[in-house]
């Protein structure tokens, strides 16, 4: 039975990829959705060489001097070591039990990431007709870095979940390049409502409360006065694009 172990490890992991790239969503609390194609494709590919494993070890002959025992000491050298079969604890896991998308534990570790120096001046007027859909990434942006305060006097709404810090609460996205690794935290403070479950996805609605010049470290965090605060399923994708 041994002898198919590596094609086991192999199909184990085909599956758990092929399970949250091509048969569900789940590939979204790991990964932009561009690269869903190469998640597919590797699953696919290790697929193949597991079924190809499986197949040489199913026609490969016992050497005639090989016997139960192997050497003779009740040991098989050909036999990987057994701590290889570990290996096959993540691809269960990631089979049967997905991990969730990160949230505000992984947001609070980040609290005080920099921004990127991005620059001062105008940005593009928003649509009109209030409320206003808009992304955090895009409403801190504005809020910090625009000069011409397209924001002001608007309503706004934006999707994200809850973390908290005393008395404060925030509504907090996490804003990815490529994968969950690279993941950081956007985050709005919310003014004028009692804060919902940490964790918990709710969609804001209110008007930006300007504060300090822009640039500044009086602009950080941008603030929303909230008018309604609705709880909401978590959206499909968790992340923004940075």
């Amino acid at each position: 039975m041994r002898r198919y172990g590596p094609a086991l490890v192999l199909a184990l992991c085909a599956g758990a990829l092929l399970r949250i790239s091509l048969f569900s969503t789940l590939y979204l609390r790991y990964v932009q959705p561009g690269l869903r194609p190469y998640l597919i494709a590797s699953g696919v590919l290790l697929l193949v060489l597991g079924v190809v494993s499986a197949l040489a070890a199913a026609g490969a002959h016992p050497h005639p001097d090989e016997h139960e025992h192997g050497d003779g000491h009740g040991h098989d050298h050909r036999d990987g070591p057994r701590v290889a079969w570990l290996l096959v604890v993540p691809a269960l896991a990631l089979l049967l039990f997905p991990p969730p998308a990160l949230g505000s534990y992984s947001a609070e570790r980040d609290a005080a990431a920099r921004y990127e120096a991005q620059g001062i001046g105008t940005f593009p007027d928003l649509p009109k007709g209030d409320p206003v859909e808009i992304t955090l990434s895009e409403f801190t942006s504005r809020a910090l870095y625009d000069s011409s305060r397209t924001m002001e006097g608007r309503t706004l709404r934006m999707t994200g979940f809850v973390t908290k810090d005393d008395s404060t609460w925030y509504l907090t996205r996490l804003l990815i390049s490529c994968c969950a690794a690279d993941a950081r935290p956007d985050k709005v403070e919310i003014h004028g409502t009692h804060a919902p479950a940490v964790d918990s996805w709710v969609t804001v609605t209110g008007t930006w409360v300007p504060n300090g010049e822009p640039g500044s470290d009086q602009a950080w965090p941008p603030v929303l006065s909230a008018t309604e605060v609705k709880q909401v399923e978590q959206p499909e994708n968790p992340y923004e694009k940075r």
